[in-house]
């Protein structure tokens, strides 16, 4: 049976994003179909007036993996 598992993390977070999809690959003993992945960057923050803050700190981006696999 096809199956989805879906793992949200932040971009600094990345070392142990991938531990926690290898750990979870296997204690499942999951048979992975596919692997995707996206990172979604992130705008400079805005002060509420509309203009940007200026910084150079950036928000992290949101890192999302989604493993297709078989039970």
């Amino acid at each position: 049976m096809h199956q989805v598992k879906i793992f949200k993390s932040i971009e600094s977070e990345l070392p142990r994003l991938e531990n926690d999809i290898n750990a979870w690959l296997q204690r499942e003993n999951a048979r992975v179909i596919s692997i995707t992945g996206n990172i979604s960057p992130q705008s400079p923050q805005s002060d509420g007036s509309g203009a940007s803050i200026k910084s150079s700190a950036w928000a992290p981006s949101d890192v999302l993996v989604i493993v297709h696999y078989e039970k």
